[in-house]
């Protein structure tokens, strides 16, 4: 079997390293620095106490890789969720007709992307929840290994099986789950936890959870998104190694007292010194970054369904004028205090607008 791996950061690098390693026909394109890493050294994944190395198959660019009508059995798209529009292009423009595609981005909506142009026959979305760390491009580690890989068809009938089987052989633990769009929105959830504030404030989730004003801002955060996952009739979906049912139960049952000490402890003992990829794109220097994908894009669906999401448009509003530097980072860099009183004018603002519909409602 024939694979490429189009993006080679730690997720494609992580897969692609492992099916390489199971003795797949592994082509991975990667950029710059990365190409010359992997391609010189190969990629190592360090799993515990066990070490894969492999060598793939190393281009530069998609074209590269389908030169000569090159065929494959399947592409893995495991670049950032805001270079997904290029990549869509590229293959258009290259590979009109292509094999299986697994989508393996954070965030809402990319699935859609390749539905529009090739069609959901093909199109299968998956979400990895195995966190990794990505040194010098060419070594992975897996920080947790209880977690794993979820895979789900975009278009009803889609037999999955054979890829499920696939991840399971060279040690990915793998599940198959029917609506793809209740898991795309679940992990979303996930990766939305402490990732804006943290970014934002430039500081450390767990210290996000143990304050209780911000704390009080994720809560708000994932009960609006919540409340439109509802609107668009989708489920919370246990993940390898999380259980989001519960967590949404929890979100929306349990007092602050009980809530917040428990998710402190838990993004604390998950995350460890890691920070969050959207504050990591945000000190990059990144011209884009996820959140538009994530909070950006619960506000958007939110608004189409009348469903107020002040928090969410606050948190994607005030971190995109922080990307494109808009506002100093000093103003909200180590303040909570000020991002709190911003967020508040939002729900403010929100209360307000209600109240006017309303009123709107009952002159007609």
């Amino acid at each position: 079997m024939e694979i490429l791996v189009f993006g080679a950061g730690a997720v494609g690098g992580y897969l692609g390293g492992l099916l390489a390693y199971g003795g797949y026909d592994v082509t991975l394109v990667a950029r710059g620095q990365a190409a010359a890493a992997i391609q010189k050294h190969g990629l190592t994944i360090l799993k515990e106490t066990q070490q894969f190395y492999s060598q793939p198959k190393v281009v530069t660019s998609f074209r590269q890789a389908v030169v000569d009508q090159k065929s494959y059995d399947l592409i893995l798209v495991c670049m950032k969720s805001y270079d997904v529009a290029a990549a869509v292009n590229e293959m258009v423009a290259f590979c009109p007709k292509p094999p299986t595609v697994i989508t393996l981005q954070n965030g809402i909506g990319i699935e859609e992307m390749f539905i529009n142009e090739f069609g959901p026959e093909n199109i299968i979305a998956g979400s990895l929840t195995t966190p990794l760390s990505h040194e010098a491009y060419r070594t992975i580690m897996v920080e947790r290994i209880d977690r794993g890989l979820a895979l789900s068809p975009t278009e009803a009938g889609q037999n999955i099986n054979r890829w499920v089987n696939l991840f399971i052989g060279v040690g990915v633990d793998t599940i198959g789950i029917e609506d793809y769009r209740s898991m795309k929105w679940s992990k979303a959830l996930l990766n939305m936890i402490g990732n804006a504030t943290s970014a934002i404030l430039n500081r450390h989730p767990r210290v996000i959870y143990n304050f209780r004003p911000t704390f009080k801002i994720e809560r708000d955060m994932l009960k609006e998104t919540a409340a439109v996952m509802k609107g668009l009739k989708l489920r919370g979906v246990d993940l390898p190694g999380v259980t989001t049912g519960r967590l949404l139960t929890s979100i929306k049952w349990l007092p602050n007292s009980v809530l917040q000490p428990n998710l402190a402890k838990i993004i604390a003992e998950g995350r460890g010194n890691k920070l969050p990829s959207f504050h990591l794109d945000l000190v990059s220097g990144k011209s884009e970054n996820e959140v538009t994908y994530h909070n950006g894009t619960v506000a958007k669906i939110g608004d189409s369904l009348n469903i107020p999401t002040p928090v969410n448009t606050a948190l994607n509003d005030i971190l995109m004028k922080l990307v494109h530097k808009e506002v100093d980072y000093g103003l909200y860099d180590g303040k909570p205090k000020r991002l709190v009183a911003e967020v508040s004018r939002y729900q403010e603002e929100a209360k307000e607008k209600k109240k006017r519909d309303k009123k709107k409602k009952k002159k007609k």
